[in-house]
């Protein structure tokens, strides 16, 4: 990725906005400045923030310096296998499974079989503490969010909207097709760090038997 295809922004006095044209692209932007903060040639900054296809960096001395040196990287793409990669054991019984496998145009067996074998990434956080937007699925199993969002959605449910894979780490509402149920802790205050999926986490969603 180069110069040409970043519109960065500033942000009040401290901080900084870089646009990209998509989620991979954010992807590598974001492994970029963590690898290059890790390697000490970033500039200080107090945070850097990935979104769907944004990344904030925020607590910077000088925006527009930090602008002008940013144009003049030759971004890389991801690396496969650059990060850590975290099992989450899932099983698939969730009650918007069937739904999902008929509009992939598969069996409910094959949609799990789908889901378990590929690879997702934590593109960026949001929504509540330890949600993670996982990238992984082919564009072709993105699917809508429901046209009626549910009250109350069971706290390790695991569930897909749009490109995305996500686990609830607690219970709330949401709209988002419900395929599975994990006991993983998504979020622990009294762990370090607390989130167990933080971006740039590699993981894979291990089938378990149901209860």
């Amino acid at each position: 990725m180069t110069a040409d295809a970043l519109r960065i922004l500033p942000v009040g006095a401290s901080a900084l906005l870089i646009e990209v044209a998509g989620g991979e692209a954010a992807e590598a932007l974001h492994a970029e400045l963590l690898r290059r903060r890790a390697a000490g040639t970033l500039p200080p900054v107090r945070e850097i923030v990935p979104a769907a296809r944004t990344v904030l960096l925020d607590g910077v001395s000088d925006p527009v310096a930090l602008g002008a040196l940013v144009r003049t990287w030759d971004i890389p793409p991801l690396e496969a296998g650059a990060r850590e990669t975290v099992e989450i054991a899932v099983r698939y019984d969730g009650p918007d499974l069937a739904d999902v496998a008929a509009r992939w145009q598969v069996s409910p067996q094959e949609a799990v079989r789908i889901h378990s074998s590929a690879e997702f990434r934590v593109a960026f956080c949001g929504f509540a503490p330890g949600f993670g937007y996982l990238t992984g699925l082919a564009e072709r199993y993105a699917v809508p969010r429901r046209d009626t969002p549910r009250t109350s959605v069971p706290a390790g449910s695991v569930a897909l909207a749009g490109p995305y894979t996500g686990v609830y780490p607690r219970s709330s509402p949401g709209g988002w097709q419900l395929i599975g149920t994990t006991d993983a802790a998504l979020w622990d205050p009294h762990r370090e760090p607390a989130a167990l999926l933080t971006p740039g986490t590699r993981v894979r969603f291990v089938r378990q038997e149901t209860r």
